[in-house]
């Protein structure tokens, strides 16, 4: 074969863009979680492609192009042997080996995001080593390595199915499987937000990987001589056109339905155009490539609210909904809008019904082996962190990380438990206490302040609440105790200097509540028994003043304990 410089070097700028897109996914899902899992997030994103790429070159690239069997291809260690047949023109086989390597490790990717902040990070590793051996190999044979699908005409350009939605099933059944994280779902089955620590690095990796879908689409040609220089051209356009439309029809039906046009949602808009075009960038009219946008824009809204809130899927980024849903959506989609054989434009059912059977074939095979693969993790090693390292925080837990914020305090954003999985305080009765509703001017007001650890904080609120305090105030400290902070150590270096602790201290003042029974549920929840649990200080007050209205005494806590 003559060997083509412009086309290798395609291919080898291409591969570069998508390896890439490990940044884009890595600050996308670090963003779309809370802070005392960022590290362990971005752990996962480096190792799934380390782990990926000797795995894939191993046995992976093998059993996806190693023959034209219609299941898989053969076993082929370090890719020894002759495809000629398969190599696009002009294209070393090393070139090709890297451009399938990266694509790989996008699906194994994908999955991280949806199991995000409650998966052992063990489990991660072994279930990220399966998706690149094995999984993404025999449907990617099926759909671009010459397998049954490929014979029977099945149009896949970029990955809509072969990549995106492979990865998006696995994330649904490793969710699934894995379960919500802790209070994350209501008694009466409503959902609790927990919001991202990051829109920025949300947003900045949305960017990254819009950036290099360019390479991901359009590196696809594996080409840039004769009619392949208009087709690439065709596809960025395409490409940028449904992303673009997609944000656009996102943030307009946010707006509408939530009455503000919301900042997340339209994020993994942009991503879910650019996963519903995957499939036929280079068959589809601009035009048509606008349609799939909107099409994509209002499913990714609807799709991740039925994940979350129907089937009760905890998925922390919307990886099922825009990899999954929307790589489905596409890849249909292009059945009716290709201009070479699709329905709108003359082509018959034949084409949008081999389509269809693409999807749902990889849906029941990529969803069938690893409901296998997550259950005997499961059993063995087992998939998830315990209760209290969530709580805590992977990055804590499994890397010994006080956190990936060096000097910055972040208290928990949304529930660390669900209601229900802390037993309910039961109120002390107290001489001293003051009914409520009492006007007593002899009422004795007492300040109670505790000091805990961050990730503790919701569940600090509830309890508080309920045995009766409606007010508190609630502040970001730093500090230790005797045993002068934890021992830290940066790059195997200990650190020797007293290092001071995040911590918060709530504020409280009661009267009709006694003090005891607030001391008590403090230490209820926050006792594990080791060092660092935190401190209670009692107080004595003198009096109360509310500075709106003037009000003294028990009248300016209106009957209430607040401060």
């Amino acid at each position: 074969m003559e060997l083509s410089g412009i086309n290798t070097a395609w291919t080898l700028v291409a591969a570069a863009l998508v390896f890439f897109m490990q940044a884009g996914f890595a600050m996308v899902e670090t963003g779309f979680t809370r802070a005392k899992n960022a590290g362990n997030i971005i752990m996962k994103n480096l190792m799934d492609f380390c782990i990926g790429s000797p795995l894939y070159w191993l046995v992976g690239f093998g059993v996806m192009f190693g023959s034209s069997g219609a299941l898989f291809g053969s076993f082929d260690p370090m890719v020894r042997g002759d495809y000629s047949a398969i190599l696009p023109s002009g294209v070393p086989l090393p070139a090709f080996l890297i451009f399938q390597t990266v694509f790989c490790a996008t699906a194994a990717t994908i999955v991280s995001g949806a199991m995000a902040e409650r998966t052992q990070f063990r489990a991660y590793c072994i279930y990220s080593a399966a998706i690149s051996l094995i999984v993404y190999p025999i449907s990617g044979h099926w759909i671009w390595g010459g397998g049954w699908l490929s014979q029977l005409g099945f149009h896949d350009f970029a990955g809509s199915t072969a990549v995106h939605m492979v990865g998006g099933v696995a994330s649904l059944v490793g969710a699934w499987v894995l379960g919500p994280r802790l209070g994350k779902y209501n008694k009466d089955g409503s959902a609790n937000a927990f919001p991202g620590h990051s829109l920025t690095l949300g947003a900045l990796g949305v960017f990254i990987l819009w950036f290099c879908w360019f390479g991901f689409n359009g590196g696809s040609t594996v080409s840039m001589e004769g009619d392949a220089i208009f087709s690439a051209g065709n596809i960025f356009v395409t490409t940028n056109l449904a992303a673009a439309v997609a944000a656009c029809t996102t943030m307009l039906f946010t707006w509408f339905k939530y009455k503000k046009p919301d900042v997340s949602m339209t994020l993994n808009g942009a991503l879910a155009g650019l996963v519903a075009i995957t499939a036929g960038c280079d068959a589809v009219s601009p035009f048509g490539a606008a349609l799939i946008g909107i099409i994509a824009g209002f499913a990714i809204v609807v799709g991740i609210e039925f994940v979350d809130q129907k089937l009760h899927v905890d998925d922390p980024v919307g990886a099922i909904g825009v990899h999954g849903i929307c790589g489905a959506l596409g890849t249909i989609l292009t059945g009716l809008f290709a201009l070479d054989g699709g329905l709108f434009y003359g082509g018959g059912f034949r084409y949008l019904g081999i389509q269809i059977l693409g999807v749902v074939s990889v849906i029941i095979y990529v969803g069938v082996v690893m409901f296998i693969i997550f259950n005997i993790i499961k059993k063995t090693v087992g998939l998830r962190a315990t209760a209290e390292e969530e709580i805590i925080g992977l990055d804590i837990t499994e890397h010994g990380l006080v956190s990936s914020y060096a000097d910055f305090v972040f208290a928990a954003a949304g529930p660390v438990a669900a209601p229900g999985e802390v037993a309910p305080i039961e109120v002390v009765e107290s001489e001293k206490a003051v009914p409520l509703g009492s006007n007593k001017d002899n009422a004795e007001f007492s300040k109670v302040t505790i000091i805990f650890k961050p990730e503790y904080l919701d569940i600090m609120k509830k309890a508080m609440n309920d045995i009766g305090i409606t007010g508190m105030t609630v502040t970001s400290v730093h500090g230790y105790g005797l045993q002068k902070g934890r021992t830290d150590y940066y790059r195997g270096i200990k650190i020797e200097a007293p290092n001071l602790l995040p911590k918060l201290q709530m504020d409280i003042v009661v009267t009709a509540v006694p003090v005891e029974t607030v001391v008590a549920a403090a230490q209820k929840i926050l006792h594990t028994g080791h060092i660092g649990d935190g401190k209670i200080f009692v107080y004595k007050v003198q009096n109360v003043i509310k500075i709106s209205t003037g009000e003294r005494g028990y009248a300016a806590l209106q009957g209430k304990d607040d401060i």
